[in-house]
């Protein structure tokens, strides 16, 4: 009698999810440039699939090198397959001895699929009546599903047993392959018979039997309904030999020899050494901490939840204890927790409320933290039925108001400037912030993680935080925080301000270690915080009655736009169904295939489009028609909806956090993308408006970018054209194409322009030739010419790609690091991405970081000066828009250009140009 393990076997498609892993994730890269996507991803799954299943035996199971049986049977088995890409290929050894490292048994069988052993496993412990889990992404192996063997695909979290298996596919388990036999599997290249699909294979094998059986009862095919079926048998009677192919190939051998079965797969000890070893070599560095001396068990910190319903205590790490948090209910529990909060050198808050919106957001709790498991909640809201009787919020307010609007810095705070914007709401200005969490991490790479709480608690603390939709539910149902009863509610809020409080300690010490950066978070991007709820709070005036107007018209021009389209292609069609847009460009226009989607689709994507439009009039009006119809949908048709009904105005939230390169960005709504350049954009922008007696200011820096490569570059050439206030294109054309300045011509400036802008974005030769429409040797000559008269820049390029590829990032005149991950890739198109990145990164960045420290001059003289004349109220890359009083226009616009214009120190001048107008456009 052989032994049985105690849980479940379970088995795992390591082929499936390394090919699934590499292609269905993002690509990700060590600072070697090694590519380590797929590695992260099907470890991964491994973890969560541990925690899911804790199994004492379990094999990981890849597909070995060369060709097998099936490959002898039928030469064309999965030739469809492209060759397997290098940056796959390097990470399967790697894999392996990680896998090995973990502990688990590894099998590599040659001549067989990795589906025959784990066919040939399953069957063994169907057998002996062993429950087995098979991990795969694979259908096919729906065929082996019985009683005792069921399907999880880990990477979608779906298990699949002999009902799912009916359920998906229409027919049992044991039927599986008939019906992989009859349709085909273009992925193997399993051939099938020609013109049977799913619903004509469903309806023959529960109609008559399998595959063998179909070609004994031929003549029973007729009577059955479905479309075709009167013709089918003489279809199916010519492609026999085909079909019963197929059935071979389709079929996952039960019966290999192996020199293991079900009850030797034990799992090994994990060998810690060797994975820290692995983990710190591939970067994994919350994994490489979980196996350090001091860390958790590997197998027991699963990245991803479990789906068995534990107690919120449950996910935390053993260093935080959820009993030590207190519930305020009392006066004298709210004193001595003032008199705490006063006493400490620094504490984390937080607010709760009801929406994501800051300005329709009501609070419902406040929490605070002064140290490791020393937090509390103050519930203020909650209003379900039988809520227990809650401190008075207004009463709460006042005696807490006091100590927020301190200015000595003590709050830390986790996107601290939703919680300013939130307090604003009830007339509390919140002062006095040491940090924010969100942006400590942002400085300290802002590439290396999303920078929410959850995600910063596991990278940085390798703790699972409690998620919003763990105690509120999800979609339509899920709950607002005023909902939830209290004692969930305290233990999630009580946990965010407990994790905040850790995340800055770790985060603090992390910057500290790289010197410079400590100053990038805590004189630039803390402060800005506060001067961005400034202008968030501002909002911004809008003319609704103008925006409805060009609503109106921009629907009659889309269906002008559509029906021309229509006529231009001769026929009615779906302009937003890439299929359709597809056969009429490319099958019935035979335009030419630029690129190609990853599954060998033409192209229709926007840069496709746009190359198109130069040559082709369809494609030219389809770009029209989406830029139009973009406008309408996003601004004309939005804008007026969400007026906030308390201030009649529109208010943007602006992310500090989301770019890579330290720009801000804005949503809800975006504000930075409103076109310029075209005639309906300039029509949205007229619709932002001041109020009588205003008029709205535009100021903005000159040709930023290109001052910034002067400075950078130190160019003697660029250096004295910026000093001596010479137009920069024209200055370049007249070195460029060795012509006296005065005698410039409007085609050499346009191209000098070109390439100014190009050289800033780390643009090619052929990316020139492109833009300017030119051949490739004449942009080549462009550019040699260019580096001649301005050799500063070349060696500038040459030095950053250099310092890119040794350090892994590159740094703007602040020393914010911008990381470049791919930089060392193997993947020559993503190395290069990463090089144009690296040229351009420290100038965006710098110039980010000039418009930052812009802001908050401008915002502290408003504040010094009580300034209610003037309002900050929007920033849209390199420049700021006002609101300012015509009584004091002169004075304090002349104010705003020189504020703006000593913001910063460069080698060359900065220039504000500002305009003024009734309206943003006029302004501008």
């Amino acid at each position: 009698m052989k032994k049985q393990s105690t849980g479940p076997l379970v088995l795992v498609d390591g082929s499936s999810y390394l090919f699934r892993a590499f292609h269905g994730l993002p690509p990700l890269t060590n600072s070697k440039g090694q590519d380590t996507g797929a590695i992260y991803g099907v470890v991964n799954m491994l973890r969560s699939l541990m925690k899911d299943y804790d199994p004492s035996h379990v094999a990981v199971v890849f597909d070995a090198k060369g060709k097998t049986f099936r490959d002898d049977i039928y030469p064309e088995y999965k030739a469809n397959r492209p060759p397997m890409p290098n940056e796959l290929r390097s990470q399967i050894e790697p894999l392996h001895q990680i896998v090995k490292a973990m502990g688990f048994p590894l099998i590599i069988e040659d001549g067989v699929e990795a589906d025959d052993v784990i066919g040939t496993l399953a069957r063994q412990a169907s057998e002996q009546s062993i429950e087995c889990v098979i991990s795969t992404g694979d259908k096919d192996m729906a065929q082996l599903v019985d009683e005792h063997v069921t399907l999880i695909n880990t990477m979608t979290n779906t298990k699949m047993d002999k009902a799912g298996v009916s359920e998906k596919f229409g027919v049992p388990a044991e039927l599986i392959i008939d019906f992989l036999a009859m349709k085909g599997d273009k992925v193997d290249n399993i051939p099938g018979i020609p013109g049977v699909g799913d619903k004509s294979a469903v309806a023959m094998l529960n109609g008559i039997g399998g595959v063998h059986k179909i070609y004994e009862n031929l003549d029973q095919i007729k009577t059955l309904e479905f479309r075709g079926a009167k013709t089918m048998a003489a279809k199916i009677e010519q492609y026999k030999e085909q079909a019963l192919l197929s059935y071979e190939l389709a079929t996952i051998k039960c019966d290999l020899s192996l020199p293991y079965e079900p009850d030797t797969l034990a799992m090994q000890e994990i060998d810690k050494a060797k994975l820290a070893e692995l983990f710190a070599e591939y970067e994994f560095k919350r994994w490489l901490a979980e196996v350090s001396d001091n860390a958790k068990d590997v197998q027991k910190t699963a990245s991803e939840p479990t789906q068995d319903s534990h107690s919120n205590e449950s996910n935390m790490s053993s260093d935080f204890d959820a009993s030590k948090y207190e519930v305020i209910f009392a006066q004298k529990d709210l004193d001595k927790w003032i008199e705490k909060l006063n006493q400490a050198p620094y504490y984390a808050v937080d607010t709760e409320t009801t929406s994501l919106d800051y300005m329709q957001a009501e609070l419902v709790g406040l929490c605070f933290c002064v140290d490791d498991n020393e937090a509390c909640y103050i519930p203020l809201a909650h209003d379900y039925p039988d809520a227990p009787e809650q401190l008075n919020r207004d009463e709460v307010l006042a005696q807490l108001k006091p100590l927020l609007e301190d200015i000595s810095p003590k709050k830390i705070g986790q996107h601290i400037k939703y919680d300013k914007n939130v307090l604003a709401n009830y007339q509390i200005n919140l002062q006095g912030i040491l940090s924010d969490t969100m942006l400590a991490s942002y400085v300290l790479n802002s590439v290396a993680t999303r920078h929410d709480m959850d995600s910063l608690s596991l990278k940085y603390l390798g703790h699972k935080t409690i998620t919003f939709e763990e105690i509120a539910g999800k979609g339509a149902k899920q709950l607002t925080f005023n909902q939830i009863s209290i004692e969930e509610a305290a233990l999630y809020a009580a946990e965010d301000a407990d994790v905040t409080l850790r995340l800055y300690k770790q985060l603090a010490k992390l910057l500290d270690e790289q010197g410079s950066l400590s100053a990038v978070l805590n004189d630039i991007e803390v402060p800005l915080a506060s001067a961005l709820a400034t202008v968030e709070q501002n909002g911004v005036l809008i003319d609704s009655q103008r925006l409805n107007q060009q609503s109106q018209d921009l629907a009659k021009r889309i269906m002008e736009l559509e029906k021309e389209v229509h006529e231009l292609a001769g026929e009615a069609f779906n302009l937003g169904s890439t299929k359709q847009l597809q056969h009429i460009l490319f099958d019935k226009m035979s335009l030419p295939v630029l690129k190609k989607t990853p599954k060998g689709a033409p192209s229709t994507a926007e840069e496709v489009l746009q190359e198109l439009a130069l040559q082709y009039e369809l494609p030219e009006r389809i770009m029209q028609y989406r830029g139009l119809t973009k406008l309408k949908n996003t601004y004309t048709d939005k804008l007026p909806k969400m007026l906030n009904h308390r201030t009649g105005r529109v208010h943007t939230s602006y992310h500090q956090a989301i770019t890579a390169t330290g720009r801000l960005s804005s949503t809800d709504p975006n504000l930075q993308n409103i076109p310029i350049r075209t005639p309906e954009g300039r029509q949205v922008r007229q619709a932002f408006i001041a109020r009588p007696g205003y008029k709205v200011v535009a100021a903005d820096y000159s040709q930023i970018e290109l001052r910034i490569m002067a400075h950078l570059s130190g160019d003697k050439g660029l250096l004295e054209a910026f000093a001596s206030g010479k137009d920069i294109h024209s200055a370049t054309a007249a070195e460029v194409f060795d012509t006296p300045l005065e005698q410039v011509e409007t085609n050499q400036r346009r191209n000098a322009k070109a390439i100014n802008f190009g050289l800033i974005y780390g643009m090619s030769a052929f990316g020139l030739s492109k833009q300017l429409n030119i051949p490739r040797h004449d942009a080549q000559k462009y550019m040699n010419l260019y580096f001649e008269r301005y050799p500063g820049v070349l060696k500038y390029m040459e030095t950053t790609r250099e310092d890119a590829k040794t350090n892994g990032y590159v740094s703007t005149v602040f020393n914010r690091r911008l990381y470049l991950p791919e930089i060392n890739a193997s993947n020559s198109a993503r190395r290069k991405g990463a090089e144009r990145a690296a040229i351009n990164a420290p100038m965006q960045g710098t110039a980010a970081d000039i418009i930052k420290k812009a802001m908050l001059d401008v915002d502290k003289w408003i504040q010094q000066n009580n300034n209610d004349d003037v309002l900050m109220i929007m920033q849209v890359h390199d420049e700021l828009v006002f609101e300012i009083k015509e009584d004091v226009l002169e004075e304090a616009t002349n104010k705003i250009i020189d504020i703006m214009e000593k913001a910063v120190s460069l080698d060359v001048p900065l220039v504000v140009e500002a305009g003024i107008g009734d309206n943003w456009d006029e302004a501008h």
